[in-house]
Protein backbone atom coordinates (compact mmCIF):
# COMPACT_ATOMS: atom_id res chain seq x y z
CA UNK A 1 0.00 0.00 0.00
CA UNK A 2 2.92 2.33 1.22
CA UNK A 3 4.97 1.86 -2.32
CA UNK A 4 1.21 1.95 -4.42
CA UNK A 5 0.63 5.89 -2.62
CA UNK A 6 4.13 6.94 -2.89
CA UNK A 7 3.86 5.63 -6.85
CA UNK A 8 0.68 7.51 -7.54
CA UNK A 9 2.61 10.57 -5.79
CA UNK A 10 5.33 10.30 -8.38
CA UNK A 11 3.64 10.34 -11.21
CA UNK A 12 1.36 13.06 -10.11
CA UNK A 13 4.66 14.67 -9.48
CA UNK A 14 5.76 14.69 -12.89
CA UNK A 15 2.10 15.15 -14.41
CA UNK A 16 2.33 18.56 -12.01
CA UNK A 17 5.59 19.45 -13.78
CA UNK A 18 8.80 19.18 -11.63
CA UNK A 19 7.65 18.62 -7.93
CA UNK A 20 8.90 15.14 -7.85
CA UNK A 21 12.00 15.60 -5.79
CA UNK A 22 9.75 17.40 -3.18
CA UNK A 23 7.24 14.65 -3.11
CA UNK A 24 10.34 12.09 -2.58
CA UNK A 25 11.99 14.47 -0.18
CA UNK A 26 9.06 14.09 1.69
CA UNK A 27 8.91 10.57 2.09
CA UNK A 28 13.05 10.00 2.70
CA UNK A 29 12.77 12.35 5.15
CA UNK A 30 14.18 11.40 9.31
CA UNK A 31 12.02 11.45 12.06
CA UNK A 32 14.69 14.14 13.29
CA UNK A 33 13.66 16.60 10.25
CA UNK A 34 10.04 15.56 10.35
CA UNK A 35 10.34 16.90 13.89
CA UNK A 36 12.43 19.98 13.30
CA UNK A 37 9.67 20.90 11.02
CA UNK A 38 6.88 20.42 12.45
CA UNK A 39 8.06 22.75 15.60
CA UNK A 40 8.98 25.26 12.90
CA UNK A 41 5.32 25.09 11.22
CA UNK A 42 3.85 25.36 14.46
CA UNK A 43 5.17 28.21 15.87
CA UNK A 44 4.12 29.71 12.17
CA UNK A 45 0.59 28.97 12.60
CA UNK A 46 0.63 29.96 16.38
CA UNK A 47 2.28 33.67 15.02
CA UNK A 48 -0.56 33.95 12.33
CA UNK A 49 -3.23 32.53 14.43
CA UNK A 50 -3.58 33.57 17.83
CA UNK A 51 -6.79 31.07 18.71
CA UNK A 52 -4.43 28.30 17.62
CA UNK A 53 -1.90 28.84 20.33
CA UNK A 54 -5.20 28.92 23.08
CA UNK A 55 -6.54 25.88 21.21
CA UNK A 56 -2.86 24.09 21.54
CA UNK A 57 -2.79 24.79 25.44
CA UNK A 58 -5.82 23.23 25.50
CA UNK A 59 -5.72 20.32 23.13
CA UNK A 60 -4.87 16.78 24.74
CA UNK A 61 -2.44 16.40 21.58
CA UNK A 62 -1.38 17.78 18.27
CA UNK A 63 -0.69 16.23 15.01
CA UNK A 64 1.77 18.43 12.93
CA UNK A 65 2.22 18.30 8.91
CA UNK A 66 4.58 20.75 8.25
CA UNK A 67 4.89 19.96 4.38
CA UNK A 68 1.90 18.45 2.39
CA UNK A 69 2.42 18.34 -0.74
CA UNK A 70 -0.74 18.27 -3.39
CA UNK A 71 -0.38 17.74 -7.20
CA UNK A 72 -2.96 17.17 -9.91
CA UNK A 73 -3.96 17.18 -13.53
CA UNK A 74 -7.55 15.67 -13.85
CA UNK A 75 -6.31 13.05 -11.14
CA UNK A 76 -4.84 14.28 -7.92
CA UNK A 77 -3.07 13.63 -5.25
CA UNK A 78 -1.70 14.96 -1.21
CA UNK A 79 0.98 13.35 0.64
CA UNK A 80 3.19 14.37 3.66
CA UNK A 81 4.51 13.38 7.14
CA UNK A 82 4.15 14.48 10.46
CA UNK A 83 4.65 13.82 14.20
CA UNK A 84 2.16 13.88 16.95
CA UNK A 85 2.93 15.40 20.31
CA UNK A 86 1.13 14.88 23.31
CA UNK A 87 1.64 17.19 26.02
CA UNK A 88 4.66 18.58 24.28
CA UNK A 89 7.03 15.11 23.52
CA UNK A 90 6.44 13.23 20.37
CA UNK A 91 4.34 10.54 20.55
CA UNK A 92 4.44 8.88 17.31
CA UNK A 93 4.69 9.54 13.21
CA UNK A 94 2.72 9.49 10.84
CA UNK A 95 1.41 10.10 7.08
CA UNK A 96 -0.93 11.90 5.13
CA UNK A 97 -2.35 10.67 1.93
CA UNK A 98 -5.69 10.90 -0.01
CA UNK A 99 -6.20 11.29 -3.75
CA UNK A 100 -8.65 13.00 -5.93
CA UNK A 101 -10.02 12.66 -9.36
CA UNK A 102 -11.89 16.00 -11.11
CA UNK A 103 -11.60 19.02 -12.90
CA UNK A 104 -7.77 19.93 -11.26
CA UNK A 105 -4.45 21.02 -11.98
CA UNK A 106 -1.57 22.46 -10.40
CA UNK A 107 0.69 21.91 -7.39
CA UNK A 108 0.53 22.94 -3.73
CA UNK A 109 2.84 22.82 -0.98
CA UNK A 110 0.93 23.71 2.93
CA UNK A 111 0.83 22.77 6.22
CA UNK A 112 -1.27 20.91 8.63
CA UNK A 113 -2.46 20.55 12.13
CA UNK A 114 -4.86 18.87 14.18
CA UNK A 115 -5.64 19.44 17.56
CA UNK A 116 -6.95 16.38 19.57
CA UNK A 117 -9.26 17.95 22.01
CA UNK A 118 -11.11 14.59 23.61
CA UNK A 119 -9.02 11.67 25.10
CA UNK A 120 -11.62 9.76 22.85
CA UNK A 121 -10.03 11.27 19.71
CA UNK A 122 -7.08 10.98 20.59
CA UNK A 123 -7.60 7.35 21.21
CA UNK A 124 -9.28 6.35 18.10
CA UNK A 125 -5.90 8.18 16.10
CA UNK A 126 -3.55 6.02 18.32
CA UNK A 127 -5.25 2.80 18.43
CA UNK A 128 -6.67 2.52 14.14
CA UNK A 129 -4.69 1.17 11.72
CA UNK A 130 -5.09 4.28 9.86
CA UNK A 131 -7.80 6.98 10.08
CA UNK A 132 -9.70 7.87 6.89
CA UNK A 133 -10.79 11.07 7.57
CA UNK A 134 -14.73 11.44 7.78
CA UNK A 135 -14.59 8.27 9.84
CA UNK A 136 -14.31 8.73 13.11
CA UNK A 137 -14.17 11.56 15.15
CA UNK A 138 -15.84 14.99 13.98
CA UNK A 139 -13.59 17.30 12.57
CA UNK A 140 -13.57 20.96 12.03
CA UNK A 141 -11.58 22.51 9.32
CA UNK A 142 -10.45 26.52 10.76
CA UNK A 143 -10.50 29.37 8.40
CA UNK A 144 -9.10 32.66 10.20
CA UNK A 145 -13.24 33.84 10.15
CA UNK A 146 -13.72 30.81 12.31
CA UNK A 147 -10.95 30.74 14.61
CA UNK A 148 -11.48 34.25 15.39
CA UNK A 149 -14.83 33.28 16.86
CA UNK A 150 -13.69 30.45 19.10
CA UNK A 151 -14.00 30.90 22.51
CA UNK A 152 -13.71 28.53 25.56
CA UNK A 153 -17.13 27.65 25.29
CA UNK A 154 -17.50 27.40 21.70
CA UNK A 155 -15.17 24.20 21.40
CA UNK A 156 -16.86 21.31 21.55
CA UNK A 157 -16.03 19.34 18.61
CA UNK A 158 -13.18 16.45 18.99
CA UNK A 159 -10.46 17.51 16.79
CA UNK A 160 -10.04 20.80 15.01
CA UNK A 161 -7.53 21.34 11.46
CA UNK A 162 -5.44 23.95 10.83
CA UNK A 163 -4.31 24.46 7.38
CA UNK A 164 -1.36 27.28 6.75
CA UNK A 165 1.07 28.40 5.00
CA UNK A 166 -0.32 27.34 1.30
CA UNK A 167 2.47 28.07 -1.89
CA UNK A 168 1.79 27.09 -4.78
CA UNK A 169 -1.48 27.53 -7.66
CA UNK A 170 -3.90 24.81 -6.78
CA UNK A 171 -7.75 25.12 -5.17
CA UNK A 172 -9.00 23.78 -2.51
CA UNK A 173 -7.14 21.61 0.97
CA UNK A 174 -10.39 19.54 2.24
CA UNK A 175 -9.34 16.68 4.71
CA UNK A 176 -12.10 14.58 3.64
CA UNK A 177 -11.13 11.37 2.12
CA UNK A 178 -7.43 11.40 3.66
CA UNK A 179 -5.90 8.57 5.24
CA UNK A 180 -3.52 9.17 8.28
CA UNK A 181 -1.43 6.19 8.87
CA UNK A 182 1.26 5.53 11.57
CA UNK A 183 4.67 5.71 10.66
CA UNK A 184 8.32 4.73 11.74
CA UNK A 185 10.90 7.00 9.78
CA UNK A 186 14.32 6.61 10.44
CA UNK A 187 16.16 8.87 12.88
Amino acid sequence: MKSTRRSLLAVLGTLAGGTLVPIDAAHAASAHKISQDADQALRSLYAAQPKARELGSRAKAILVFPKIIKAGLLIGGQGGDGVLRVGGKTAGYYNIAAASFGLQAGAQRFSYALFFMTDSSLKYLQDSDGWAIGSGPSVVVMDKGAAASLTSTTVTQDVYAFPFGQHGLMAGLGLEGSKITRIHPGA
